[in-house]
C-alpha cells in the first residue's frame, strides 16, 4: 500500500490539477491533453507507487507495467490502453484505488482498474487452489469462463493478455522457474483467447513460452534443430524471397515479400499431430506476400503456381472462407527452385494488420478514424461506433464457449458470477446467486444442511446476493433438510433454477417417504390381523406384482391399491402338492373347547368333524364339509374364502353337513353347546377401554376365552384422531357362543362403548 506521505502527495496532486477525462485532441474537457501525454501522466502517477515494489512473481511492478504498455503499443492498442496498464498496477498500492483513479482520470479508468484487479485476484486464487489432479481441468475451464464473463469490457481482456505475456517474458529472461500452473493456464486459456481475438503476435509468443516451460526437452530439441540449419535455411529463404519479389514487380504487382518467423509450438503440434519428422513440416521455410488489393492476392497465387509446382492438398482460401476470428489469407505450399517445400501466405495490408493485431488494431483504427485517436471507453459514443466489431468479437468468444446461440451477447456474459470455496476452488453461479445456491453447487447434501454462511470472512444473511471473486464458507448442520421458506421467491433465498429443483426434489422425496410409511403401517397391521407376521414384505410385494416392497407401500399409502388384494392373496392355500388338504389340516385343528357331535354329516354316521379355525363357524351359520386326509371332515362357513378355494380345486371332497340338535339346546349336563367365535374391535387407545368392553360381554353372559391387542408404533397417519388417544388399536376377542345370531346383538352394544369405532365378527 502507499505510505502516508505518498497518499498525501496523491491527494495534493488531485486537489491542484483538475479531473481529467481522456478526450480527443482539441476536445472540450479540461486539459485538452494529447493521447501520448496520457501515457506519460499515467506513468508519472504510478511511478512512485510501483518503483521497487515486487509482484508475487518477483518482477518489479514498474518494470512489469512498462512491459505491458510496450506490448499493447506493439499490437496497435490506443495510448489510452497503454496508460491504463500503469493505473491497474498502481491500484494495488492505493487505499480505495477506484475512488482515487476516478478522481484523477475518470470513471472509465476506475471501472477498468476495478474489473482488472478483481480478475487478477480471482485468477491468482484459482491457480493457487489445492484441487485434485482430476479437478484441475475443470478448474482451468472455469478460469476460461471467468475471462469470458469479464469480456463485457474487452479492455480487461487485452490488459490480461499483455500482462500474462510480460510475466512469461520475465521468467524467460530471468531464468527463474515458471510455475507449471501459470504456464499451463497461459497455454490452455490465454493463448486460445488471443487466437479468438485474432492477436497473432501475442498468441504465438504465449504458446512458445508456455511450451518452453512445460516441455523444456521437446522445446530445446526443436530449437536446436532449427538453429543447426539456420544459415542454410535463411540463405534459401532470402533467395526465394528476392526472386519472387522481383518477378512480381516485373508483373506489375506492388507486393512486399517477407520471410515469416517460425512458431516453435506450431511446429511441435504438427509433428505430434501428423507424426512427421522436422524435415516434413512445410512451414519451416515460409514467405508472406502483402499486396494492396484482394484481386492482387489471386494474381500472386496464379503467378506463384506458374513459377513453382504446388504441393497437392496444401492450399487454403481463407479470403473466401475466413477463420472464425476473422483471419483472411491465401495459404499454399510450393516446391522451390531447390525442390524443397515453401509455405506462402498471401494477403492484403488490411488483412495483415488484422492478422497481427486482431481486435486491438481494429479498435485503434476506429478511434483514429472517428475520434482523432481518443482513449478507449466502455460506454457512450465509442461503443456505438464499434458496436458491430464488438458484437463480432463477442460471438467469437461465445463460440469459444461452445454453446453460442443467437441472442444478446451482453446478457449471456452478465448472467454468471464466479466465487471461491475456502480451498480456492472456483464455483460458477447464476448472477445474483446466494450462499444457498453456492452450497447446492458444491454438493446437494451441503445445500440441504446449509444453515449459515460467511462471505470473505463476515457472516451474512442466507439471501445475500454474491459477487464474483468472493470467498464463501457455508455453515452446515450435521443432519436435516431445507426450509420451505427457501422456495418463497419473495424472500430471495434461491436464484438458481437448479437449486430450486433440488429443494423441491427433497420435499417430494420426503412426501414419498411419508406416503410409503403410511402404506407400510397399513400392510403390517393387515398381516398382524391375519396372523401372517412371518411373511417377508419383499416376497409379498413380488407376489403382488411389485418390484420392491417400497413400491407396494407407496401405492397403498396413496390409497391406489386395496388391502383386500393382499387379504385374498394371504388366505388361499399355497400351491403345493395336496395343498388343499394341508391347508384344511392347518385350519381345522380342534381346540379344547371345540364341541363334538355338534355337526351331523348328512347320510353318514360317526364321522370325525372339526370346526375350521379360519372362519370359526357357529350355529346357525350355513356350513359345508370338506373331507381331509386323516383329519376327518373340516367344517367351514359357506362364505369362507378358504372353503371356496378348496371347493374350486376338489369339488368331489365336499360333503353336506348340518348342525345337530336345536341351537342353544341344553346337553346331558344341562348346558348348551358353546362355539368359539373370533371378534375384532377397532378403537382408540384409552385407559379403561378393555375393561369396558369385557364388561359388556360379561353382562351378556358371553365367556371370553382369549384377548389379543395389537397397537401399531406411532399410530396411523392420515386417520382422524379421537379426543381420547393419538393411536388406533385392534383387539381380537375369542368368545364362546351357542348361537351366532345373538352375537350380532352383543357386538352392537360393544360398538356403543366410548372410543370403539367398530366391532365385527372376523
Amino acid at each position: 500500500m502507499a505510505g502516508p506521505e505518498q497518499a498525501a502527495a496523491i491527494v495534493s496532486l488531485l486537489e491542484v490539477e483538475p479531473t481529467l477525462e481522456l478526450t480527443p485532441v482539441g476536445g472540450a474537457a479540461s486539459g485538452g491533453m494529447a493521447p501520448l501525454d496520457a501515457v506519460a501522466r499515467a506513468r508519472a502517477f504510478a511511478e512512485p507507487l510501483l518503483a521497487g515494489q515486487p509482484l508475487d512473481t518477483g518482477e518489479d511492478a514498474l518494470v512489469h507495467a512498462d512491459g505491458v504498455a510496450a506490448i499493447l503499443a506493439g499490437i496497435g492498442a490506443a495510448p489510452a490502453m497503454q496508460a491504463a496498464s500503469y493505473l491497474v498496477y498502481a491500484g494495488d498500492f492505493l487505499n480505495k484505488p477506484e475512488e482515487v483513479v476516478s478522481k484523477a482520470f475518470g470513471e472509465s479508468y476506475a471501472s477498468l482498474v476495478m474489473h482488472t484487479r478483481r480478475l487478477v485476484q480471482i485468477q491468482r486464487a484459482a491457480r493457487e487452489a489445492q484441487v485434485h489432479v482430476a479437478a484441475r481441468a475443470e478448474q482451468t475451464e472455469r478460469v476460461r469462463k471467468m475471462l469470458l464473463a469479464f469480456s463485457r469490457d474487452l479492455r480487461v481482456v487485452l490488459l490480461r493478455l499483455a500482462s500474462r505475456l510480460q510475466t512469461l517474458r520475465f521468467f524467460a529472461l530471468s531464468k527463474l522457474p515458471c510455475p507449471p500452473s501459470l504456464a499451463a493456464e497461459s497455454q490452455q486459456v490465454f493463448a486460445p483467447l488471443a487466437n479468438r481475438l485474432g492477436i497473432w503476435q501475442i498468441k504465438w509468443e504465449l504458446e512458445d513460452l508456455s511450451f518452453r516451460f512445460l516441455q523444456p526437452q521437446a522445446y530445446r530439441e526443436i530449437a536446436r534443430a532449427l538453429d543447426e540449419t539456420r544459415v542454410g535455411r535463411e540463405q534459401s529463404i532470402e533467395a526465394a524471397r528476392s526472386a519472387l519479389q522481383a518477378d512480381l514487380l516485373a508483373q506489375g504487382i506492388a507486393a512486399q515479400v517477407q520471410g515469416r518467423p517460425k512458431h516453435l509450438y506450431s511446429i511441435h503440434k504438427k509433428m505430434q499431430g501428423k507424426r512427421l519428422e522436422l524435415a516434413r513440416v512445410f512451414d519451416l521455410r515460409a514467405l508472406r506476400v502483402v499486396v494492396p488489393a484482394v484481386a492482387d492476392c489471386y494474381a500472386v497465387l496464379s503467378r506463384l503456381h506458374e513459377l513453382y509446382t504446388p504441393v497437392e492438398g496444401e492450399f487454403d482460401d481463407y479470403i473466401a472462407r475466413p477463420k472464425p476470428n476473422g483471419y483472411q489469407s491465401l495459404h499454399t505450399v510450393v516446391l522451390g527452385a531447390d525442390g524443397r517445400p515453401v509455405e506462402v501466405q498471401i494477403r492484403t495490408a488490411a488483412m495483415h494488420e488484422h492478422a497481427e493485431h486482431g481486435v486491438a488494431a481494429h479498435w485503434a483504427y476506429k478511434e483514429a478514424g472517428a475520434r482523432g485517436y481518443a482513449g478507449v471507453v466502455a460506454a457512450g459514443d465509442f461503443e456505438e461506433q464499434v458496436a458491430q466489431a464488438r458484437k463480432s468479437v463477442l460471438r467469437q468468444l461465445l463460440a469459444w464457449e461452445r454453446d453460442f446461440v443467437e441472442t444478446d451477447a451482453q446478457a449471456l456474459f452478465d448472467d454468471r458470477i464466479y466465487v471461491f470455496t475456502p480451498q480456492a476452488s472456483i464455483v460458477e453461479l447464476t448472477a445474483g446467486a446466494t450462499a444457498i445456491d453456492f452450497a447446492y453447487a458444491v454438493h446437494t447434501d451441503l445445500g440441504h444442511r446449509c444453515r449459515g454462511a460467511k462471505v470473505d470472512g463476515a457472516m451474512v444473511p442466507l439471501n445475500t446476493a454474491l459477487k464474483s471473486g468472493q470467498t464463501v464458507e457455508v455453515t452446515a448442520a450435521k443432519e436435516g433438510g431445507p426450509s420451505l421458506d427457501w422456495l418463497n421467491a419473495e424472500l430471495g433465498y434461491l436464484q438458481s433454477p437448479r437449486s430450486r429443483t433440488k429443494v423441491r426434489a427433497w420435499f417430494n422425496a420426503l412426501a414419498q417417504r411419508q406416503t410409503a410409511a403410511r402404506g407400510r403401517e397399513a400392510v403390517e397391521k393387515l398381516l398382524q390381523r391375519e396372523g401372517k407376521t412371518a411373511v417377508k414384505l419383499e416376497d409379498l410385494a413380488g407376489r403382488l406384482g411389485f418390484k420392491t416392497a417400497d413400491a407396494l407401500f407407496e401405492v397403498v399409502g396413496k390409497d391406489e391399491f386395496s388391502l383386500r388384494n393382499i387379504e385374498q392373496l394371504l388366505r388361499p392355500p399355497t400351491p403345493e402338492p395336496d395343498g388343499d388338504e394341508l391347508l384344511a389340516q392347518r385350519r381345522s385343528k380342534a381346540g379344547a373347547t371345540t364341541p363334538r357331535g355338534g355337526v351331523l354329516v348328512v347320510g353318514v354316521d360317526s364321522l370325525l368333524t372339526n370346526l375350521a379355525r379360519c372362519c370359526r363357524p357357529a350355529p346357525p351359520d350355513v356350513i359345508g364339509g370338506y373331507v381331509t386326509r386323516g383329519k376327518g371332515v373340516a367344517i367351514h362357513r359357506i362364505d369362507c374364502s378358504n372353503f371356496r378355494q378348496m371347493a374350486a380345486k376338489a369339488a368331489e371332497r365336499l360333503i353336506e353337513v348340518e348342525w345337530g340338535g336345536r341351537p342353544g339346546a341344553a346337553d346331558a349336563k344341562g348346558t348348551g353347546a358353546q362355539y368359539p367365535v373370533d371378534v375384532i374391535v377397532e378403537s382408540s387407545e384409552r385407559q379403561g377401554l378393555l375393561r369396558d368392553v369385557l364388561e359388556v360381554f360379561s353382562k351378556e353372559k358371553m365367556h371370553v376365552a382369549a384377548v389379543n391387542t395389537q397397537t401399531p408404533k406411532g399410530g396411523v397417519r392420515g386417520v382422524a384422531k379421537s379426543a381420547h388417544s393419538d393411536h388406533t388399536i385392534w383387539t381380537n376377542f375369542t368368545v364362546e357362543v351357542a348361537d351366532s345370531g345373538r352375537l350380532a346383538q352383543v357386538l352392537r352394544h360393544v360398538a356403543m362403548v366410548g372410543g370403539v369405532r367398530s366391532a365385527r365378527r372376523k
